[in-house]
């Protein structure tokens, strides 16, 4: 058994939320491996980038964060207030916990930012969502990190990402971590999920 906590801001991206809901839920469906995803948050209820109403099944204080073996953080929008909770001190304390132990860390978009606040990406190679003008760019390296401009970043345990459909490949290497590769690519297989080219592994969001 391997439990992973989900831990999900106020104004959280739908989308990179199901990524890590159905790969890991399908992991556990089709074979003998047992993943249990853990949805946390600080509040009873919350509201989605889209405006869509989460009921949250634990609160984080209700958790031993010692009984988890990877933590999944996705990413949401700064107008519907993400950040609010993704930068607090209940977020960044989680993510020091999980960081302290070398247990993965799996990021999404611009939830990288939480990682870098929590100051567990200084000196590390580390992305998130980037556009003309760099503004989300500049304050990854104010935290420290060393920043690239490709959809998925690995360093060691750290996990970080570009934007949300990159929120797949986040999961599945989450996965890799829990299980193996060789299973990694089964669960791909049955969800009728290709594997992203070299090209897209390498691709910048700004292109020079």
């Amino acid at each position: 058994m391997k439990r992973v906590l989900m831990l999900l801001a106020n104004g959280v991206e739908p989308l990179e939320m199901a990524a890590f809901t159905d790969v890991l839920g399908w992991a556990s469906l089709i074979g003998e491996v047992n993943i249990e995803l853990i949805d946390v948050a600080l509040h009873k209820n919350i509201a989605t980038t889209f405006g869509l109403q989460l009921k949250p099944n634990h609160l984080l204080n209700e958790l031993d964060l010692n009984s988890f073996d990877a933590l999944a953080l996705p990413g949401g929008f700064e107008p519907s207030g993400f950040y609010d909770d993704a930068l607090s001190e209940e977020f960044l304390e989680v993510i020091r916990h999980f960081s302290d132990r070398k247990q993965t860390v799996a990021s999404v978009c611009v939830s990288s930012l939480s990682l870098g606040t929590a100051g567990i990406l200084k000196g590390r190679r580390a992305t998130t969502y980037h556009q003309v003008g760099g503004r989300r760019k500049q304050q990854l390296e104010a935290t420290g990190a060393q920043f690239v401009d490709t959809p998925l970043v690995i360093d060691e345990h750290i996990i970080t990402s570009t934007g949300p459909g990159t929120a797949l490949e986040v999961a599945f290497e989450l996965l890799t971590r829990l299980t193996n590769a060789d299973y990694a690519n089964v669960v791909r297989e049955k969800m009728r999920i290709p594997n992203p080219s070299q090209i897209w592994l390498e691709s910048p969001q700004v292109r020079s």
